[in-house]
């Protein structure tokens, strides 16, 4: 997700896996939720935005406790309203540039997705 400015929204990750590093907002998808119900309600709480969800622009599989296999989806969305703040699990939240992703502690991997699914900011 991106702003007018073409920054990208990141969270600080509060809980593992990944803890104290940045990464997307999102979560597990509870049962009776599709993607998009659950990437909207993860996004709010994590961040205090709301959203629209938008086409899917990758998919990734990242190793999980015990052996598990974590997919993970990631979606286009514009925000529609609220207020940004951090909350939930997440630590911190930001819009980061380009730059920015040089200085922070990313999530494995994450700058390699993004990259390959044309999403840098």
């Amino acid at each position: 997700m991106h702003d007018a400015a073409g920054r990208l929204l990141l969270v600080l990750r509060g809980r593992p896996p990944s803890a104290g590093t940045w990464s997307l907002p999102g979560g597990r998808v509870e049962p009776g939720e599709d993607d998009a119900a659950a990437l909207a309600r993860e996004v709010e709480e994590e961040t205090g935005l709301f959203v629209d969800v938008g086409p899917l622009v990758g998919e990734v599989e990242r190793d999980g406790p015990s052996g598990s296999v974590y997919v993970i989806r990631d979606y286009r969305c514009e925000v529609t309203g609220g207020e940004l703040t951090a909350g939930d699990d997440a630590d911190d939240v930001t819009w980061a540039t380009l730059d920015d992703l040089d200085t922070l502690a990313l999530a494995p991997l994450l700058r390699e997705a993004l990259a390959e699914w044309h999403v840098l900011p």
